[in-house]
């Protein structure tokens, strides 16, 4: 039997459990904004598609081993799983940090995909479950033909392997346990632990052979209140690790940078034990690390030789599987009550014997080598019944699957696929099955578990969500390719020798390929925030003088980020190119970037909006328009900006690039939780995306992880972010975690090390240097001073040892006195008032208060020269003045641009003229908002001592 002619490309997908419905999912959903048509069958005998051995089970008391939190089944919508959970139980379900229980996910990727195929994507997909088991594999001319096991032939042009490991291993157990009706084989398998539940009589302890998560499931299982009450469950392997226990609460990964790590085990394994130490010493948990480490497994592990993953897997998996793969803490507290009470016991040793006991039950034989291979102690145990939970079978050679072993099995002198090491699934080219002629040109794709023996870590949702969506777009890629479209603009399908090099967002570029290598080189590190993107892009335009946009991208740089690039030679030269070779886009950016150089704040933004309206893709001109870390975008108007960036969601869907833009805007519009899970996201696919690790300081800031946001910050920086360029602005956050804090000697530190002239200059010492000093100045020795001098009678200061910052002049003479005594912006001039206040310079704050008063910028005009008005009252000591000129400046100071936590600076010298002019209450109750928002120490030392001192003067 055969299924019916196809009349659109049709995509088999082998296994309906959680792999399978991902790439499912994604199919649809990439169809849907491509506008092609897909039809897509899932084969599994399973009742649903999403369960799989997974998430297939029925006990409660099972529960996800990663919070919710990341197991979105949307890259680009890390929140999507919580929203879920929050819409199906209001009261209990928005906890990010929840672990959820398994049955309950399966019910989430089952209404996620059924929903999805009912909303917009469902016009251009169709998803036909077919509840069969797949046997075989051949290719054809047009694809491929699945045979299954009730005789069908399912016709695709492609096909996708999300079988998993679809049997547990059990070779270790002897032929008499094997053969035993007592011995439970696959505890996953549907009413496999129902007989041993129900079991009254025999021996009421169970033996378990395996001590890692699927025996804390097995044990939560036969230990609750509808079990023999007496039951006693024993478990053992190799060494009797259990899982170590996750633990409350979400921790940011540490992400080392692997880069000098080495390619031998032995010399990764030394650097992988400094990591664990260092993130353990300075952040107090090692979880960080090892959760880092998972988005380099993958990296390091492709650097070892066959000999080396071998000696891994004998020496270190075991090891690596008890601190990667850990316990909800529930479960763990639940193990451990067990343990205490008795009714859990774990010992070192493996089975060798087993016999039949007269009334049910085995007498197992049980050899404990921990200690010493030729000298085992055997002991006995009578038990009612012998679980394995030892997990799948790793080797796919021996799991005994019609189907995958179709794959490995040759034909006309060629298998469809080859195992990689250690028969841990198999070879791929990105997930497309390599054959045993080396070559990846057969239409089927696989991911999880069979892609271990390259990747390693495979097997958890995170991971197998980011390939899903990878096979989906290679799948389509490859049966439905989008047309493209050549240097003349004739359109064709597919890929063509003539078509032009492209961009890392896919655009073509009019260059050749060694100047295209060069200047994606350069965009690459722009997109990462990295330093030095300008360096390729002037190699790119020595190999091409003829390449328009990489010489218009170095006068971009030159003029909006200070880069070293001769900005109106690069401009002329880009208009002189493009005229020769260049397509509408090339053109119309050359245009833009005239338009920012001549003026950057009116035509100029019109232009870039416009770029972007007609080419939203285009990477250098989304920077220019929203840089997140810099000085003028195309809007000071937050609402403005946030509408742009939301815009991109089409354009962009999953790229970690966007969805670390999407980060910060999300942290700017005080959504926390989702900005930090969305730049985690980001950060698990590029681990240097400065985008994302600004918006996630700013959301450990603005949520008062104080200790924990300086101790992650200064990891990144040291590892991913080594070449990461604003340097000092990541400083200055880390400077603020620890103001906020009251540790003023690390702010002096860190000041001395990484914020002080010469190591900071221009723009950015104006912004991030002198403006920490202001603010220490006003938190620390001036609030004393404002307190004793807002309330007679006080004593005492609320802070002790050396709190008073070092002089601001260098600053200032680092800035440079254009920019101090003639901002264009008004984000600069409200950072050149708040260094001049700082100076005390009242002459030149008064100057600076004229030169914005006859602005062009309204902002300028109205809000800056507010600001300046206040400082200058506050110099006079006109406290109530200042006080009343700040509080009608707040309201409108978004305007200026920045971010909350920059604009910030305003309120804390409101807070300093309120207590100054002793307006006690009134400055509590602006501390009293701040602590109901977020935790800080030094908010609360503060709010203290105006009660102590009230306290006094009365």
């Amino acid at each position: 039997m055969t299924t019916a002619p196809r009349t659109r490309p049709t995509v088999a997908i082998i296994g309906a459990g959680a792999a399978g419905t991902l790439v499912a999912l994604h199919l649809v959903r990439t169809a849907g904004r491509r506008s092609t048509g897909v039809d897509v069958i899932l084969l599994d005998p399973a009742d649903r598609w999403g369960r799989g051995p997974s998430f297939g089970t029925l006990d409660d008391q099972h529960l996800l081993n990663v919070p919710a939190a990341g197991m979105s089944a949307l890259p680009e919508d890390p929140a999507h799983f919580v929203a879920w959970r929050t819409h199906e139980d209001p009261e209990n379900g928005s906890d990010p940090a929840t672990f959820a229980r398994r049955r309950e996910y399966a019910r989430y990727l089952d209404e996620t995909l059924t929903e999805t195929l009912q909303g917009p994507p469902g016009e251009f997909a169709a998803v036909r479950h077919v509840r069969s088991r797949a046997v075989g594999l051949r290719r054809t001319g047009s694809g491929v033909v699945v045979a299954t096991s009730d005789g069908r032939d399912v016709a695709a042009d492609a096909a996708v392997v999300a079988t998993g490991l679809p049997a547990a291993g059990h070779a270790w157990a002897p032929e008499a346990l094997r053969g035993s009706a007592f011995f439970v084989p696959d505890p996953w398998a549907p009413g496999a632990l129902d007989p041993v539940r129900r079991d009254r009589s025999g021996p009421g302890d169970v033996l378990l052979v395996g001590t890692g998560l699927t025996m804390v499931d097995v044990t939560l299982s036969l230990t609750d209140a509808s079990n023999r009450p007496d039951r006693v469950v024993r478990a053992i392997s190799r060494n009797a690790r259990l899982p170590r226990a996750h633990v409350t609460g979400l921790k940011l990964a540490a992400i080392p940078d692997v880069s000098d790590w080495g390619s031998s085990l032995a010399e990764i394994r030394e650097h992988v034990v400094q990591h664990l130490q260092a993130v353990e010493r300075d952040g107090g948990d090692w979880r960080p690390g090892v959760d880092g480490l998972r988005f380099r497994i993958s990296t390091l592990w492709g650097r070892l030789n066959d000999e080396d993953r071998a000696e891994f897997l004998a020496s270190d998996a075991g090891a690596w599987n008890v601190l990667r793969h850990r316990m909800p803490p529930s479960s763990a507290t639940l193990v451990e009550g067990m343990r205490e009470a008795g009714r859990l016991v774990l010992s070192p040793g493996s089975v060798v014997d087993a016999e039949p006991l007269p009334r049910g039950g085995l007498r197992v034989t049980v050899a404990d080598r921990s200690s010493d291979e030729r000298d085992a102690v055997e002991t006995t145990h009578d038990v009612g019944w012998v679980v394995n939970c030892t997990g799948p079978q790793g080797d796919v050679r021996l799991l005994g699957d019609p189907f995958l072993d179709d794959l490995l099995r040759p034909r006309g002198g060629a298998s469809s696929a080859v195992v990689s090491t250690a028969g841990m699934g198999f070879r791929t080219d990105g997930g497309r099955l390599i054959d045993s002629e080396g070559r990846a040109d057969a239409p089927v794709w696989t991911l999880g578990a069979l892609r271990r023996g390259e990747l390693w870590e495979s097997t958890a949702v995170p991971e197998i969500r980011s390939q899903a969506l990878a096979v989906a777009t290679g799948v389509l890629d490859a049966i439905a390719p989008l047309p493209r479209r050549l240097a003349d603009g004739r359109v064709v399908s597919g890929h063509h020798p003539a078509a032009r090099p492209r961009d890392p967002l896919g655009l073509p570029i009019s260059t050749t390929a060694e100047a295209a290598t060069a200047y994606n080189a350069g965009l690459e590190r722009l997109m990462r925030l990295q330093d030095d993107a300008d360096a390729p892009l002037r190699e790119a335009v020595a190999l091409d003088p003829g390449f328009a946009l990489g010489h218009a991208t170095l006068a971009m740089l030159g003029h909006e980020a200070g880069a070293d690039a001769d900005v109106q030679a690069s401009l002329d030269a880009a208009r002189e190119a493009v005229r020769q070779r260049g397509d509408e886009r090339e053109r119309s950016l050359v245009d833009v970037v005239g338009q920012r150089v001549k003026d950057v704040r009116n035509k100029g933004a019109r232009a870039l909006m416009n770029h972007i309206a007609a080419h939203p893709r285009d990477i250098l001109a989304v920077s220019a328009a929203v840089p997140t870390i810099a000085f003028s975008g195309v809007t000071d108007v937050q609402q403005e900006a946030w509408d742009l960036v939301e815009g991109l969601a089409p354009a962009y869907g999953d790229h970690w690039w966007y969805i670390s833009l999407l980060a910060f805007t999300r942290q700017d519009q005080s959504r926390f939780e989702e900005a930090g899970l969305l730049a985690e996201s980001a950060l698990s696919c590029e681990p240097s995306s400065g985008h994302a690790v600004h918006a996630q300081t700013h959301v450990m800031y603005e949520t008062g992880q104080h200790e924990a946001g300086r101790v992650w910050l200064d990891h990144w920086v040291n590892e991913s972010g080594r070449s990461a360029s604003h340097r000092a602005h990541f400083s200055w956050h880390a400077a603020l975690h620890e103001l906020a804090i009251g540790d003023t000697e690390a702010v002096r530190r860190r000041y001395y090390s990484q914020l002080a002239p010469p190591t900071v200059t221009g723009v950015r010492a104006l912004v991030d240097s002198a403006s920490l000093l202001w603010r220490w100045q006003l938190t620390t020795s001036g609030w004393d001073a404002a307190v004793a001098h807002g309330v007679p009678g006080a004593t005492g200061t609320a802070f002790v040892g050396e709190t008073a910052p070092p002089p601001v002049a260098p600053v200032i003479d680092a800035a440079g006195s254009v920019l101090v005594d003639a901002p264009e912006t008004p984000f600069v001039a409200l950072h050149s008032a708040i260094a001049l206040a700082t100076s005390g310079d009242t002459a030149r704050l008064a100057a600076l208060a004229r030169h914005c008063r006859g602005s062009r910028d309204v902002t300028i005009r109205t809000v800056v020269a507010t600001v300046c008005d206040a400082l200058l009252r506050a110099g006079e000591e006109r406290w109530d003045d200042a006080v009343t000129l700040l509080e009608d400046t707040l309201p409108v100071l978004a305007q200026v641009g920045g971010s909350a936590a920059q604009r910030e600076v305003v309120e804390e010298t409101l807070l300093f003229c309120l207590v100054n002019a002793g307006h006690a209450e009134r400055a509590g109750a602006v501390l009293d908002a701040r602590l109901d928002r977020r935790e800080s120490p030094l908010d609360a030392r503060r709010r203290g001592s105006l009660v102590l001192r009230t306290t006094v003067a009365g």
